[in-house]
């Protein structure tokens, strides 16, 4: 028997797997927390220089009405005053003695904390920057010793050093420190995205394994919405980091909860260990295992041997242009999410009412992927894409006396893009075949952190141009959405399991509409070598 078949017998979804899912679930909601906190914590209150002759009250100061939270200030909050020179000149003088910082929404933000403001603004948007590199190194890191170790040892590890790490972070003493912690809470989140991701689908059949995924991202929605709440009560940067980060030592049960893979487990010559844990499952499912099992590992390990490399993603010409195509599709993906979703400060609206929706709009977003999904991933893609481009196209056409509008039209582009972001991860994995597909899915995801680190760099542009941000949000996903149009249909299928497969795309037999189940035959053996791909999936973070 292979894994699969033995998988069946227990209970593809059971009660089993569906326990499993809810503690997969808690941490997404943390990586939420520890994902978007640095729109409130990094946050740039209203302000001006100390000796400025607006009257202050301690650390306290009226502010003209025309100034806003949530806009760019002048350059006059980065000057003191104008000097006259001899010859009828006039010199703008720095701020010099520090600025005075406005508390009517934030009692306190790293900002504040360590002036990071005026010549020393980049520096806000760097540190996200460095925090999404931490991403992109965790996601090498821990999913190469989840192969090694084990995926219930490595997210045990990675929660425990994200819950240390964030706590430190609250008490960081000087701007330095805390960017190194973030960086390293940002390999942790790869980490438990990872094995969490990996152990939950080893666990499940293949026709439970999407909606399984979507029920992840769900708790990811939660996580978001929540963590406008918690800082809108919350309004000093050390004990929010503090309140996002301590719940992780609740996870310490986990210790006893969580069962490892039996995928890997059988991988790795742990026979009895793996079958012990299979018959348990069996039992939890309402199920009885054959007292006799013999799995072959073959099955388990089908396409060790393989010599592929992610050079022949590029070396025929058809796989070339459609690996080209995956890698800026999902570049874009994660450049657009993440500029909308950390560039929310600047849209002229309630911070936390603003955040709160932007989360909440994840879950329609997921769910109607589920329903369009099935009749045609091309389109499906191309429009999400088309969605977010135009909506954030169409916010430069707002005046910017109607930040609700302009609100709005964030939303749908929010909207548009998460729905790309949870077609990429299933289309990609159809498109590339079975003896590239770990490769080529890692690689993809290695683009698509270089485009979450870009996207506090481009939202530092607002500062110069306000406009060059949504521009660049708005033009990148329509090329890619016509893009995604030279891309092959994948809905109904059969996977491709070679490179040749691939090559000769549109002269494989189409699915077979009036008998559904010879098209499943027919892909039965791209489904049999299924078990492949799941160490491919610890880069889909």
């Amino acid at each position: 028997m292979n894994f699969d078949q033995i998988l069946s017998a227990v209970g593809g979804f059971g009660k089993f797997q569906k326990i499993l899912y809810i503690w997969i679930c808690l941490p997404q909601i943390l990586l939420a927390f520890h994902m978007m906190v640095s729109v409130f914590t990094g946050s740039t209150p209203p302000h001006h220089c100390r000796e400025s002759s607006i009257s202050v009250a301690g650390n306290q100061s009226h502010f003209p009405g025309t100034l806003s939270l949530n806009f760019s200030l002048s350059d006059g909050s980065c000057f003191s005053s104008d000097d006259l020179l001899e010859s009828n000149r006039t010199e703008r003088v720095p701020c010099t003695q520090g600025w005075v910082y406005s508390q009517d929404t934030f009692q306190s933000t790293t900002v504040t904390e360590w002036d990071l403001v005026c010549n020393n603004a980049g520096l806000n948007s760097l540190s996200s920057s460095i925090y999404m590199f931490g991403l992109l190194v965790g996601s090498v890191l821990f999913g190469a010793m989840a192969d090694r170790y084990g995926r219930r040892f490595i997210l045990l590890l990675s929660i425990a050093l994200q819950t240390g790490f964030g706590v430190a972070a609250a008490f960081a003493p000087t701007f330095s420190i805390y960017v190194v912690l973030r960086f390293l809470v940002g390999t942790t989140v790869s980490g438990v995205i990872i094995n969490a991701f990996v152990l939950g689908t080893e666990w499940t059949c293949t026709k439970r394994r999407m909606l399984a995924g979507i029920f992840t991202d769900y708790a990811f929605g939660l996580g978001y919405m929540l963590i406008a709440g918690i800082a809108y009560f919350i309004r000093d940067w050390r004990k929010l980091q503090l309140a996002i980060s301590a719940p992780g030592f609740l996870l310490i049960f986990y210790i006893w909860v969580l069962p490892q893979s039996a995928r890997w487990l059988l991988a790795n010559d742990r026979m009895e260990e793996a079958i012990a844990l299979l018959r348990k499952a069996a039992l939890v499912n309402g199920r009885v295992l054959p007292p006799a099992v013999h799995v072959d590992k073959c099955q388990i390990l089908d396409g060790g041997k393989q010599s592929y490399s992610a050079v022949d993603l590029v070396r025929t010409p058809q796989m070339r242009k459609r690996t080209i195509i995956l890698f800026y599709i999902w570049f874009v993906n994660v450049l657009v999410y993440y500029g909308l979703s950390l560039g929310v400060s600047k849209l002229g609206t309630n911070l936390y009412l603003t955040q709160f929706v932007f989360g909440l709009i994840e879950v329609p977003a997921r769910s109607l992927v589920l329903l369009v999904l099935p009749f045609s991933r091309r389109l499906s893609q191309s429009g999400f894409l088309a969605t977010g481009g135009l909506a954030c196209l169409l916010m430069l056409a707002v005046p910017a006396d109607h930040p609700n509008v302009v609100t709005g039209l964030a939303m749908v582009g929010k909207f548009g893009i998460t729905a790309s972001f949870a077609v990429i991860y299933v289309y990609t994995a159809e498109i590339f075949p079975t003896v590239l597909r770990q490769t080529g899915i890692g690689v993809s995801c290695m683009f698509a952190r270089i485009g979450g680190v870009l996207a506090p760099i481009i939202n530092m542009l607002h500062d110069h141009s306000p406009t060059m941000p949504l521009v660049i949000f708005g033009v990148s996903p329509l090329l890619g959405a016509v893009l995604s149009l030279a891309l092959p249909e994948t809905a109904d299928r059969p996977l491709p399991d070679t490179v040749e497969d691939a090559e000769n795309w549109d002269m494989r037999s189409p699915p077979n509409k009036e008998n559904p189940e010879m098209s499943e035959a027919t892909s039965q053996s791209a489904n049999s070598t299924e078990q492949q791909e799941l160490r491919r999936l610890a880069n889909l973070a």
